[in-house]
């Protein structure tokens, strides 16, 4: 494992590399808003790597209420703190991308734009309840939480297909279209996206198991010197 990571990361950090290459340079510009939709290659990726990572956070806290079983809350854990990092950046280069082609930074009242505002509020409110609550049930409830939060996404996803708004009708699935080129960058990048959010997971994963490994230790430490002391 030791050998394994960093050879994939060498792997992801060339990918990404390539992508950011393509998305820059070999992909043709658009004729309607220029150099400025070359953001599309990487909000949108950040967009289903971010779907995915809670994608997982719900499996994992459906496994987790069902079993209870350590990993399972710590993949759940990790894959929401993945995720609303990917879904911070979707929701800082939307703005970016909006201010050139409608004018304004934010439009309140889009579905899209504010439904996702909403899904990263509630898996930060989520992460919050991890990180500051000390009740033993915390997980429980944060895995609550996280089921709740999964039934917002098909929502972001799906709203603009059901309700007027500023944003863009899907390019794949919605009626749109995209030049092959595109798609193939488009692709390209979610690819390394994910591969780089997988690095991420994975040494988060370790690096969480690690602690709790050591909480436990110090935990069965403290209890044995409570017992010595009563002795």
């Amino acid at each position: 494992m030791k050998k394994t990571f960093p050879i994939l990361g060498a792997l992801t950090a060339i990918l990404l590399g390539y992508a950011l290459y393509e998305a820059l340079v070999a992909a043709p510009t658009e004729q309607t808003m220029g150099d400025v939709q070359r953001i599309f290659y990487y909000h949108v990726p950040s967009a289903w790597t971010a779907f995915t990572l809670f994608l997982i956070n719900f499996v994992a806290s459906i496994l987790y209420l069902v079993r209870r079983h350590p990993a399972a809350d710590i993949v759940a854990l990790v894959s929401a703190e993945v995720g609303v990092v990917f879904c911070t950046v979707v929701l800082v280069t939307g703005p970016i991308w909006a201010r050139p082609v409608w004018g304004i930074w934010w439009a309140p009242g889009d579905i899209r734009l504010t439904s996702t505002l909403v899904l990263w509020l509630i898996y930060v409110s989520y992460l919050m309840l991890r990180r500051f609550s000390s009740s033993g049930q915390t997980p429980t409830l944060a895995a609550a939480l996280a089921v709740l939060g999964a039934l917002c996404v098909p929502f972001v996803y799906f709203s603009i297909w059901f309700f007027r708004t500023q944003h863009p009708q899907p390019v794949i699935g919605g009626g749109g279209s995209i030049d092959p080129r595109m798609l193939h960058v488009l692709l390209l990048n979610w690819l390394a996206f994910s591969c780089f959010a997988f690095l991420v997971c994975w040494s988060r994963y370790r690096l969480e198991s690690l602690q709790r490994e050591v909480d436990q230790a110090h935990a069965m430490e403290s209890l044995m010197d409570l017992r010595g002391s009563a002795r």
